[in-house]
């Protein structure tokens, strides 16, 4: 039940705080942007039509036009869970965003952030 309310969020909804939470240890929405297309597949002209059509997660992530291949290499934990042992691929997605997100607040460059 929970994942489906995390899926129903307005993806436009979430943004703000994952910029503030960037913005908070030094980094710019610039980065996180740069996160979330480089995830995605999304270019900024689609990036921008999904937050102003203010698409819920679900959608959000579904629609994603080339998510990365090398997204597969984020390992590690959000909230407690390895997130290469979500097996719901949405969530998984949704996952590997926040994990992205938490490496750019704890100040990792962004090379080994995007698994350059």
């Amino acid at each position: 039940m929970a994942v489906n309310r995390i899926y129903k969020m307005s993806f436009v909804s979430v943004y703000p705080n994952y910029v503030a939470k960037a913005e908070k240890k030094g980094r710019t929405k610039a980065e996180v942007d740069e996160i979330i297309l480089w995830l995605t597949g999304y270019s900024n002209e689609e990036f921008k039509s999904q937050l102003d059509k203010e698409v819920d997660f679900e959608t959000f992530i579904s629609e994603a036009p080339n998510p990365n291949p090398n997204r597969t290499l984020i390992a590690g934990s959000v909230c407690g869970v390895k997130v290469q042992e979500v097996e719901d691929s949405i969530m998984r997605e949704i996952r590997y965003l926040d994990k992205l997100i938490d490496e750019l607040a704890k100040g990792k460059e962004m090379d080994k952030i995007l698994r350059k």
